[in-house]
């Protein structure tokens, strides 16, 4: 059942006709962890009109514990009835905006921080579109990653045995108003991926932690358990969130230029530029945990080398080929962001990469469409190829001198951010792992 509610009168309105008895506010914390509590009808027109207090220092990135109270506004034009909750009493949910007690926005909250860039970006005339391709893995259970098949890239015989599971996140995802581009088995065993069609970006990152947190119920119902982890299994590859973006003023696609040898404007190709300046800078948040790096290795179809082409998968950003009366589709593909990482910050810090080129008249460098991956690294140097963080040690230390990323998060988060990350290198790097017993035990 897809809503279309945009003003707090026809969500209560709605909710006394379809007997919504239970409300579930939805909120990020920084490190993009969904967190949600419930109100019952009788509470909704209060939280829409005042709000609903609750303790913010036990949320990660929000309040110390001295200023703690923090207030949660339910969004009316998020309303969407939950359908993996049966039963005649129907719940429904909202994504929050969360403010400080006076009103006033309150800049721990992602959802801001992605708004107050959109919102610069209006005052311009431009909207940022976007849509991102959010790969994930579907195992027996959340204890050991037991594939569910031994299927590859789009696969369609008995060895696709989550095609179901597909079918109905698909379903669900569709009565959530969400729209589907197409869905198919990916390149690994049990690696999957379900492709959202774009929209604006504020309701992108919306649809992304509602996508997340669909594909995990339904893989529950069938007694499964799904994981955006971006490289639970060693030797395959990784789960990847490749970001289709685009510019618009109006109508008009800013990306598109028809006399242009790749058909990109201007504006484009300065943005690309801004991506490709910046991408070590902002790795941190589009992949922000240890293991996001496990994945960003040679050898298993996730960029490595920030370049750029047309044909060659092995790019940073890659330009989808133009086809004649498309010129809405013209936009850039930027492959490194995993599906674990946090939608709105993620789309904040890309964004403010890309108008950094174009503020700042970046020069985009020619595409390279050689396989970058079996270059040598003399032949990278000449074409002035770098890397990615090979390690999230390596992406602090990047985010830790960028004032590009300060500008993208805000200091609030920014300084929350690297915090915790640090806090999580130091926890990963103190530990033994199995390899380091298995290899230097026998011998040391």
């Amino acid at each position: 059942m897809a809503c279309c509610m945009q003003t707090k009168d026809e969500v209560l309105s709605f909710c006394e006709k379809n007997n919504v008895r239970f409300i579930r506010l939805w909120f990020t914390d920084v490190l993009g962890s969904l967190k949600s509590f419930a109100i019952t009808y009788q509470e909704l027109e209060g939280a829409l009109n005042e709000g609903m207090g609750f303790d913010g220092s036990s949320i990660k990135g929000f309040a110390r514990i001295d200023e703690s109270d923090m207030m949660a506004f339910p969004d009316p034009s998020t309303f969407q009835i939950l359908p993996w909750r049966s039963g005649e009493e129907k719940v429904a949910r909202m994504f929050c905006d969360i403010t400080n007690p006076d009103g006033t926005p309150y800049k721990g909250d992602p959802r801001y921080v992605l708004k107050s860039k959109l919102k610069k970006l209006a005052e311009k005339g431009m909207s940022f579109y976007v849509g991102p391709e959010l790969e994930f893995f579907y195992f027996k259970s959340d204890t050991e990653p037991i594939p569910l098949d031994r299927g590859g890239y789009f696969d369609l015989t008995t060895l696709d045995a989550a095609s179901n599971l597909r079918r109905d996140t698909i379903r669900t995802l569709e009565d959530m108003g969400i729209k589907v581009e197409y869905s198919h088995h990916e390149v690994a065993p049990s690696q999957h991926e379900i492709d959202l069609r774009y929209t604006d970006a504020l309701k992108m990152a919306d649809n992304v932690m509602t996508y997340r947190i669909v594909v995990k119920e339904i893989a529950q119902k069938y007694g499964f358990y799904a994981t955006f982890m971006p490289k639970p299994l060693a030797g395959i590859n990784g789960s990847g969130m490749h970001v289709h973006q685009s510019l618009f003023n109006g109508d008009h696609n800013g990306f598109f230029n028809g006399e242009d040898t790749y058909y990109l404007s201007d504006m484009a190709k300065k943005y690309i530029a801004g991506i490709l300046t910046h991408a070590r800078e902002i790795a941190l948040v589009t992949n922000q945990w240890v293991n996001s790096y496990k994945r960003l290795v040679p050898g298993y179809e996730a960029p490595v080398y920030i370049c750029w082409a047309r044909r060659n998968r092995s790019a940073l950003v890659r330009v989808p080929l133009y086809k004649p009366g498309m010129e809405k589709a013209t936009r850039i593909e930027v492959r490194n962001p995993d599906p674990a990482c946090n939608p709105y910050l993620a789309f904040s810090a890309m964004l403010t990469a890309g108008l950094a080129g174009i503020e700042n008249n970046y020069q985009l460098p020619d595409p390279i469409e050689k396989d970058v991956y079996h270059m040598s690294q003399k032949d990278r140097e000449s074409y002035r190829i770098k890397s990615l963080p090979g390690s999230l040690r390596e992406a602090i230390d990047c985010a830790s001198e960028s004032s590009l990323l300060k500008n993208a998060l805000g200091d609030h988060i920014y300084e929350y951010l690297i915090q915790s990350k640090q806090i999580e290198w130091d926890e990963y790097r103190t530990v033994v792992h199995p390899y380091e017993v298995e290899r230097y035990l026998p011998i040391l």
